[in-house]
């Protein structure tokens, strides 16, 4: 944890370099291959989610689970029963960060597609849009992609702001 910890300290784009110089080695920048860099690269980025979500779960209480075992529950039942539906903000918040992430990067898909324009992600191609010679005629089309890639991480999050004030609160009895 420690070691996360110290690398949670350093911006993601400061290895940026070294990926995309890990992703070459591997034949992965080929035009053929931009989609397979790109997945590797968005689900290692996860470990960070994995991080937080531990220390969430350190903050439930212990003791829950142990009134669990005491009423007869498995291992599995506390975990199923109690301590997810505790952790509920967490989870949203993961998933959340998890979607979005790759969805609306910029920079990263940048580096990884370079110039291989059929490859590249729905930010990179908004981007393009509004160059120079493109702004007049596809500056509205670049307003309504705007509108259209909100429209998934809107929903998403209607759906789960509801889980939001869930959580510690439900395990006290009043």
């Amino acid at each position: 944890m420690n070691l996360v910890m110290i690398l949670g300290l350093f911006p993601g784009f400061m290895a940026m370099l070294a990926t995309y110089f890990i992703l070459k080695a591997l034949g992965l920048t080929q035009s053929d291959l931009i989609k397979v860099a790109l997945v590797l690269v968005y689900s290692a980025s996860t470990g960070m989610g994995f991080t937080i979500s531990k220390g969430f779960f350190d903050t439930v209480p212990k003791a829950f689970d142990e009134a669990a075992y005491v009423d007869g529950a498995t291992r599995w039942q506390a975990f199923t029963k109690i301590t997810i539906p505790l952790s509920e903000p967490i989870l949203v918040y993961t998933a959340l960060q998890a979607f979005m992430a790759p969805w609306i990067d910029f920079v990263f898909a940048k580096v990884i597609c370079g110039a291989n324009q059929d490859q590249y992600t729905v930010a990179l191609t908004m981007w393009n849009m509004l160059e120079r010679e493109y702004v007049d005629t596809w500056f509205v089309r670049f307003v309504a992609a705007a509108v259209l890639v909100s429209i998934p991480i809107s929903i998403m999050f209607i759906k789960m702001q509801g889980f939001y004030p869930n959580g510690m609160g439900a395990a006290v009895k009043g």
